[in-house]
């Protein structure tokens, strides 16, 4: 039995993929990651947030405790304007921990149309829209993350570079 292989969508992925690395300049650069977070690790994360944004890229993310607290102090440190937040449901849904920092942040998506779901379903759809928008997704994850894996596998998928962080 032969296996037909599309050589041309290959070397054309492998085309983006390579521009995209090789990319000069600022770039949309998506962090996400999980909640249960050392504090050293939360540190080195928001200093990675604000290296970026300090830079010139455009940070997003979401609105959780952890990582993307992390990421939201950083690139809130270096340049306001850098950072986009996109929450999975309503502000009011979130963390208390987090509220403080969220309603500080100039770009800030709600979607309070999800608050009648999961945090997991509503979280899956959140990581979407945010892969959606950005050219490489930075992801801080433990091998157990499911929601944060499946989101590293749709943004491969959709040929973002992906940078994947175990914390075990």
């Amino acid at each position: 039995m032969t296996q037909s292989i599309d050589i041309s969508a290959s070397v054309d992925t492998f085309l983006q993929e390579l521009a995209a690395i090789q990319q000069v300049g600022p770039k949309r650069v998506a962090i996400l990651g999980s909640r249960h977070v050392p504090i050293t690790h939360q540190y080195l994360i928001e200093t990675l947030s604000y290296a970026l944004a300090l830079t010139g890229n455009h940070i997003l993310t979401s609105g959780a405790i952890g990582t993307n607290l992390a990421v939201i102090r950083g690139a809130m440190r270096a340049d306001m304007k850098s950072l986009t937040v996109i929450l999975p449901q309503s502000l009011e849904r979130q963390p208390a921990e987090s509220r403080a920092s969220l309603e500080q942040v100039l770009h800030l998506v709600e979607h309070p149309e999800n608050d009648h779901l999961s945090l997991a379903e509503a979280s899956h759809l959140c990581n979407l829209e945010i892969i959606s928008k950005c050219q490489q997704l930075i992801c801080f994850v433990f091998h157990d993350s499911v929601t944060l894996l499946e989101a590293c596998k749709h943004a491969e998928d959709q040929h973002k570079l992906v940078t994947l962080f175990y914390f075990d």
